[in-house]
């Protein structure tokens, strides 16, 4: 979205794309406070039939509102949320968020949410923001397009 543009129902937001680390899994697990072996032990996923350990869905929530607060700003108020998990985001692979604008009215957005990896959608669903008053100058950084890690957390 270029600065000064209005948002209105079709826009699309730029896409961020998020590396998929062990250290991202595993980070968001322990914040979250989710301490389910499938989230950090490689053993006891593959023990369970998966093929290695996988991303939660607290950690994916978080990357939503991460995605949605880079493009409209940090005075924007995530109101809901409702996101739906399918493939597993495992280490290795990579994420690439993407939303569309579906409706626009009373200054909020609902914002329709799919973030796709290797074997197919990860997270798919809906977002409602209530924008900043000076939503319309709000702009995605273009160097922000890819989330990165701090040096040595990949």
């Amino acid at each position: 979205m270029k600065a000064g543009a209005e948002i209105n129902p079709g826009d699309e937001l730029p896409a961020l794309t998020v590396p998929i680390t062990r250290t991202l899994i595993v980070a968001g697990a322990l914040a979250s406070r989710d301490y389910q072996d499938v989230h950090h032990d490689t053993e006891a996923a593959r023990e369970k039939g998966s093929p290695d350990i996988f991303m939660n869905i607290l950690t994916t929530n978080g990357l939503v509102g991460r995605y949605l607060t880079d493009h409209f700003g940090p005075r924007c108020v995530l109101r809901k949320v409702a996101i739906r998990l399918g493939a597993p985001n495992y280490p290795g692979d990579t994420m690439v968020l993407r939303g569309t604008v579906t409706e626009v009215s009373d200054g909020t957005a609902v914002v329709r949410i799919v973030g796709a990896n290797g074997l197919g959608h990860h997270v798919t669903g809906t977002a409602t923001v209530s924008l900043p008053e000076d939503a319309t100058t709000m702009s995605h950084p273009e160097d922000a397009a890819t989330m990165s890690h701090p040096k040595g957390t990949q």
